[in-house]
C-alpha cells in the first residue's frame, strides 16, 4: 500500500480527522479533510466528532484544537513545528505588560501560546481581527499582541491607537520591497495581494490585504487578473487549484533561497511520513494543563461567537 492509502485506512479505523493549514506541503493538503486558515481550522476543530485530530500545522494551532476538544486526542506530526511569532511573546513578560495597563482590554492574535491566550480577554485571527477590534467601544483602550504589523494595520483601518506588543512573523517580514517592485515591473498590470502580518511598506503596494482564506476568495472573485502573492508560498497550491488559468507569482524574499520566495521552515517540518507515524502511534500528543485550558477557552469561544 502507498503511504497515502495507509493514512486513509488508518484514518477510517481510528475515526480521525486531518486538519491542514494552507502553508503545509501540497501532499499534506491533498490528503487533509479540511484545509484552511486559523479561523477556519478553529471552527472545524470546534465542530468535529472525530476521536483523533491530526493537526498538520504548527504547535499553537494544535494547542487551540486541544483547548476546544479536551476529551479528544490531538496529535502533531512534528512537535518541533513552532512559530516565530508565538515565540516572540513570553508569558511572563506579557503578564507584566498587562499588569501595567489594567484598564486595557487584551486582544491576542491566535498565533500565540495557550498561556498567552489564557491571559487574554478575546482572541482574533487575521480573518476577523477588524470585526473583533470594532466590537470594543472606542473609548476602551486595547492591548494587542503579539503581531505589531497586524496591530499597525488594524490601527490604520479602525482609527484606534492600540498598545502593541513588539512581535512579528519572520516569514512575513522576509519580503524584499526592492525585489517586489522589480518583479512588479516585470509583470505590468499584476495585482499585489498581501497578508496583514507583512510590513507596512509591503502593504502599501497591495491592491488587496487579507487573511490566507481572504486572499484565495479575492483571487477567485477576480480570476482574470494576474497576481503577486505576499504571504507564505504554500498558499499557492490551493490558490492555483481554485484559479487554474490565473498567473500567480510568489512575492520575493530578501535572502536568496531555494524558491526565491518566503517559506515557513516550521510549517514545512511536517511530512507525509511524519503524519502517518503520528496517526499510527497516536503520538506526539498535545497536552494543555487544565487550568490554562479553561482560561484560554473563554477568549477563543468569544471569538468564535463573534465570527458567526
Amino acid at each position: 500500500m502507498s503511504l497515502v492509502s495507509k493514512i486513509v485506512q488508518l484514518k477510517k479505523e481510528k475515526n480521525a480527522i486531518i486538519l491542514a493549514h494552507y502553508y503545509q506541503q501540497p501532499e499534506i493538503q491533498e490528503i487533509a479533510d479540511f484545509v484552511g486558515d486559523s479561523l477556519g481550522l478553529s471552527q472545524k476543530a470546534s465542530e468535529t466528532n472525530a476521536d483523533i485530530i491530526v493537526f498538520a500545522g504548527v504547535h499553537f494551532m494544535a494547542e487551540t484544537a486541544k483547548i476546544l476538544n479536551p476529551s479528544k486526542k490531538v496529535v502533531l506530526p512534528d512537535l518541533n513545528a513552532g512559530c516565530s511569532l508565538a515565540d516572540s511573546c513570553p508569558p511572563e513578560l506579557f503578564r507584566e505588560l498587562i499588569k501595567a495597563h489594567p484598564q486595557h482590554v487584551v486582544i491576542t492574535y491566535i498565533n500565540c501560546s495557550a498561556e498567552i491566550k489564557a491571559l487574554s480577554d478575546i482572541v482574533c485571527t487575521s480573518s476577523n481581527a477588524l470585526k473583533i477590534v470594532n466590537s470594543i467601544p472606542k473609548k476602551v483602550p486595547i492591548l494587542f499582541a503579539p503581531d505589531k504589523n497586524l496591530g499597525k494595520y488594524i490601527n490604520r483601518k479602525t482609527g484606534r491607537n492600540m498598545l502593541l506588543w513588539d512581535g512579528s512573523c519572520i516569514v512575513h517580514e522576509a519580503f524584499s520591497i526592492e525585489k517586489l517592485l522589480a518583479l512588479y515591473k516585470e509583470n505590468p498590470g499584476a495585482k499585489i495581494i498581501a497578508h496583514p502580518e507583512s510590513e507596512e511598506h509591503i502593504l502599501n503596494t497591495a491592491t488587496y490585504i487579507g487573511s490566507t482564506a481572504g486572499m484565495i476568495k479575492y483571487v477567485k472573485q477576480h480570476p482574470l487578473e494576474k497576481y503577486i502573492v505576499a504571504t507564505e508560498a504554500g498558499i499557492l497550491h490551493k490558490m492555483q487549484q481554485e484559479v487554474p488559468d490565473t498567473m500567480l507569482v510568489p512575492a520575493p524574499a530578501k535572502a536568496d533561497n531555494t524558491c526565491a520566495c518566503s517559506e515557513c521552515s516550521f510549517m514545512k517540518m511536517n511530512t507525509l511520513q511524519k503524519l502517518y507515524d503520528c496517526l499510527y502511534n497516536e503520538n506526539p500528543q498535545i497536552e494543555v494543563p487544565e487550568n490554562i485550558r479553561k482560561m484560554a477557552l473563554q477568549p477563543i469561544e468569544r471569538m468564535l461567537e463573534l465570527s458567526k
